[in-house]
C-alpha cells in the first residue's frame, strides 16, 4: 500500500530554525524510497507505507532529539498523491 505524508516543521528553538528544517528534509531526500516535495509551507513525502512511516518517524525523533522542543503538523493518506501535486503544477 502507498502513503502520502505532508509535513510542516515548527522548531521552537531560537537558533536558525531555517537550517533545522531544511536539514529534516535533506535527510528525507537521502532516503531511497521516498519521493518528497517540497513547497513554502510543507513537504510531502511519498512512498510504500511501512517504509515512508518507518523512516519519516525516525527523522521526526531525531529532530525531537536534537532541539529537544519541536512541533509538527502531519497529514496522512493511504494512497500516492504525488499525481494529483505534480498535475496541479505546485
Amino acid at each position: 500500500m502507498q502513503v502520502s505524508f505532508d509535513i510542516s516543521l515548527y522548531p521552537l528553538a531560537e537558533a536558525q530554525y531555517k537550517d533545522e528544517i531544511w536539514a529534516f528534509i535533506e535527510r528525507l531526500n537521502q532516503i531511497d524510497g521516498l519521493k518528497v516535495i517540497t513547497n513554502g509551507m510543507s513537504s510531502q513525502v511519498f512512498g510504500e507505507y511501512e517504509h515512508t512511516s518507518k523512516h519519516v518517524m525516525a527523522e521526526i525523533q531525531r529532530v525531537h532529539e536534537q532541539l529537544g522542543s519541536a512541533v509538527f503538523i502531519l497529514k496522512i493518506i493511504a494512497s500516492d498523491r504525488s499525481h494529483i501535486i505534480n498535475h496541479q503544477g505546485n
